[in-house]
């Protein structure tokens, strides 16, 4: 076992189970606020006005307009909306599409969030925020932009669609497989993403088959906390570092495009760091844990080309300059001929080849 490391936790309180929403209110007392703005996307506005409904006079206003990979221009929208009704919170129920706008209003006004997620993200309770200008998606690490209240409430997730529900459970794993062989691993963060990975590959197969099931869900959402908890005390490497040079560049929708690239990241890694991603290889009961991905993958009806995301091929050459340009650091050396075989491999859906 590692006997010499550091470990950083970030305080935040976290509260879990079934009929957690109802606490809202709750904790907006306890904050001492009384002016929320919620935020969501169009697409999951009747959770807002919901909410916002039983919060009565605690809600000032919707801002339903949060976007995937957390624009700028639309952060500044937003924070127009925050300075107008004078909000001294805000609350973000949603995916990683809105508690990102949660975390960038956070960082541009120090205001007290509330992260309600629906989906299996886990970035509510990372540092970790990714903004997009110009085509082109930047990341930062920042206490600031960390929400005072999570709230894990199953119901929430419980009619989250399918396709959905997989992919972006497949984008948790990936936080733990990261954390695996990250360079500032530790003891603590590799059982956490050991448990947190083995969480969401035992119950997607269960969610898949029974939608509705509300302790799978709850498993879902216990595996995706704690991938999101160890990203956030860990550094990325490749897989993160594709993902968002593949997003930012291409708009393609963030979970998916996870889905997609991580059997291939693990895959290439795994040449190098066999021992460290063993325990994906358990869970999975695979002996190669890149193919053993790609299998799950295809068994739980995920994507698994960036073809039929919407990237043109002849992205394959740019995205592959891009990811070897400022790299994050990786445990196998970056080579732009070795990860265009990975993007061109990725983008025709094909079989990791390692």
């Amino acid at each position: 076992m590692q006997t010499t490391f550091d470990y950083t936790s970030y305080s935040g309180r976290v509260i879990f189970g079934k009929g957690s929403l109802a606490r809202t209110a709750e904790v907006l007392t306890e904050l001492r606020c009384s002016r929320a703005l919620v935020l969501s996307t169009q697409g999951q506005i009747n959770k807002a006005e919901r909410l916002c409904d039983d919060l009565g006079k605690a809600c000032i206003g919707i801002f339903s307009n949060a976007t995937m990979h957390t624009p700028v221009d639309v952060t500044e929208s937003a924070m127009s909306v925050v300075n107008d009704l004078k909000a001294d919170c805000t609350i973000a129920i949603g995916g990683g599409s809105t508690v990102g706008l949660g975390k960038a209003i956070a960082l541009r006004s120090d205001l007290p969030q509330i992260a309600i997620p629906t989906t299996y993200a886990g970035s509510e309770v990372t540092p970790i925020l990714g903004q997009t200008v110009d085509g082109k998606k930047t990341t930062l690490k920042s206490t600031a932009v960390l929400p005072e209240v999570v709230i894990y409430d199953p119901d929430l997730s419980r009619a989250l669609p399918l396709d959905i529900s997989v992919a972006s459970g497949i984008n948790a794993i990936a936080h733990a497989v990261e954390a695996l062989y990250a360079q500032d691993r530790n003891p603590v963060s590799s059982m956490m993403a050991a448990e947190g990975a083995k969480a969401l590959i035992d119950t997607l197969p269960v969610i898949l088959k029974d939608p509705e099931n509300t302790e799978a869900r709850q498993q879902a959402l216990y595996g995706a906390w704690l991938c999101g908890t160890v990203l956030g005390t860990v550094g990325m490497a490749f897989h993160h570092k594709l993902c968002h040079t593949l997003g930012g560049t291409f708009n393609l929708p963030h979970a998916e495009t996870h889905s997609v690239i991580l059997p291939h990241a693990v895959a290439f890694n795994a040449v190098e760091v066999p021992e460290l991603l063993s325990p994906i290889a358990v869970a999975l009961d695979a002996e190669r844990p890149g193919l053993g991905l790609h299998k799950l993958a295809q068994e739980l009806g995920a994507p698994t080309s960036l073809k039929e995301l919407g990237m043109p091929e002849e992205g394959i050459d740019i995205a592959a300059k891009a990811a070897v340009a400022n790299p994050y650091w990786n445990p196998r050396p970056l080579d732009e001929k070795l990860i265009r075989e990975v993007i061109e491999n990725a983008y025709f859906g094909r079989p990791p080849t390692n």
